[in-house]
């Protein structure tokens, strides 16, 4: 076997992927939802929106529900939680941005197919909770370590229990906002928030009197 020649590159196992792609994929498949529905999604449909062949498509994902799930993933990974300077403030913003997210057609759209199909897949089930539900938790850890280093919540010891917590923090916010916007077409507004948060913070019982 010859040696490469002084200054030649090394040769390439493999094409990188191109994020521009990858962007231009998933925007496709989130707007072929909207106008064809989960049903009438094809592969060849996103690949020819897209401008890119269904080889291409197939190098990045095995099939359309990996692809449905990772185009509505990009969407949950644009929420931010800047420090507001309280928990009350944190929480107030994240649920309002979650909410303004779910009005775009393509988000509620995508999402709610996804989880419908997921009834009859587990595999589909196990791809959205690492792909979308295990991820957006980092924007609880984030808000609960802010406000334990501001003295508003305390630090607990266990990390299981801390797991613990964390999951149902998400299951509470996540799974009320999800239900007021896509299943009960209610809305998100500021009062709504305010007063969910106020409940969240205080429990049933409210504020204790001063």
């Amino acid at each position: 076997m010859r040696n490469p020649s002084p200054g030649s590159s090394p040769a390439r196992t493999g094409r990188p992927r191109s994020a521009a792609a990858d962007a231009a994929i998933l925007a496709a498949t989130r707007d072929a939802l909207v106008e064809l529905g989960w049903s009438k999604l094809t592969m060849g449909d996103v690949s020819a929106r897209a401008g890119v062949a269904k080889t291409t498509l197939y190098r990045r994902w095995a099939g359309k529900n990996e692809l449905v799930v990772d185009a509505v993933a990009e969407l949950f990974d644009s929420l931010e939680l800047p420090d507001r300077g309280s928990l009350e403030a944190d929480v107030e913003y994240v649920v309002l941005q979650f909410a303004e997210l779910l009005r775009r057609p393509e988000a509620r759209t995508a999402l709610m197919a996804v989880v419908a199909e997921s009834t009859r897949d587990e595999a589909l089930r196990d791809r959205i909770r690492s792909a979308i539900v295990d991820r957006q938790k980092r924007l609880v850890v984030l808000g609960r370590e802010r406000a334990q280093a501001r003295g508003e919540l305390p630090y607990e010891k266990d990390e299981a229990l801390a797991g613990r917590t964390t999951d149902l923090i998400f299951d509470v916010i996540a799974g009320t906002v999800v239900h007021r916007a896509l299943v009960s077409s209610e809305p998100v507004d500021e009062l709504w928030v305010a007063t969910f948060t106020a409940l969240l913070m205080h429990g049933l019982r409210g504020p204790a009197p001063a």
